[in-house]
């Protein structure tokens, strides 16, 4: 039986994505590396261990104790764990990633990790092979359709997304009559749809692409319900997301809480 390793952030796609390798035949080994992993994540693997992703070489060495040679990382990791004061003390190896990259850009950073599982010996899969169902095609996936003023604000915000990711700052905008509210950087969607929302008081629209050059390894755009509950916080009326290129985890309950609040989500 082929062992997949599962590098798991925070949400509930680790699971899905876990319960999919288990139906494939995979005897399924998962590290949660950040707080607040899913509480249904352990149960549904063959083994599952807590290791900070400060502790790279303990997570590597984890990984090859259970022999596993192909691991996919899934979930949210905000970059912001980095900065907070006592979250996370790195070991020698991640000192020694973090010294030689030129920079702390996201695609710097992941980069230089999946390289150095790789040196190990271990590949790290498309994120997406094992979920292809959760891709949303074109389309409009809500009851209520985007109005005209909506749709033009869809426009605008796709292309500052697409603006964003093209220079690795992040995947999310919030704009109101095509004026940018909010673009995301470290804090990470939630906080910018928040934020966005305070500012541009109601009314806005949340765009959420993939990197231009997106490495499907790593940071695949994800659209859950705690994005919904971001917007209905903010009062924001409606979302566009990326066909083919964004991960909707519990599609119907995101759909669902887009209903009941009347927020209308276009996938482009």
């Amino acid at each position: 039986m082929e062992v997949l390793g599962v590098l798991s952030g925070v949400g509930h796609l680790p699971v899905e994505v876990a319960r999919s390798a288990k139906e494939l035949g995979y005897h399924v080994v998962a590290v949660g590396v950040v707080p607040g992993i899913d509480e249904e994540l352990p149960g549904s693997v063959d083994v599952y261990y807590d290791i900070n992703i400060g502790k790279i070489g303990k997570i590597i060495s984890t990984l090859k104790k259970n022999k596993v040679t192909k691991v996919t990382m899934i979930g949210k990791v905000t970059k912001e764990v980095l900065y907070k004061a006592g979250r996370i003390v790195p070991d020698l190896r991640a000192i020694k990633i973090l010294a030689t990259i030129p920079d702390r850009k996201d695609d710097t950073i992941m980069n230089a990790i999946v390289k150095e599982l790789e040196d190990e010996g271990i590949e790290v899969m498309d994120q997406t092979l094992l979920i292809k169902p959760l891709l949303p095609p074109s389309g409009v996936l809500t009851k209520r359709k985007p109005t005209e003023a909506e749709l033009a604000d869809m426009e605008f915000g796709f292309e500052m997304a697409k603006a964003i990711g093209g220079l690795d700052i992040g995947q999310t905008v919030v704009v109101k009559n095509r004026a940018v509210m909010a673009v995301e950087a470290i804090e990470g969607t939630d906080a910018c749809i928040l934020r966005g929302g305070f500012l541009g008081k109601g009314g806005v629209i949340v765009a959420k692409a993939a990197k231009p050059k997106q490495d499907q390894r790593f940071d695949i755009p994800g659209f859950g319900t705690t994005t919904i509950e971001s917007m209905i916080h903010a009062g924001a009326t409606g979302a566009v997301i990326e066909a083919g290129n964004t991960i909707i985890p519990e599609r119907e309950k995101v759909i669902a809480l887009a209903d009941e609040h009347n927020i209308t989500i276009l996938v482009k």
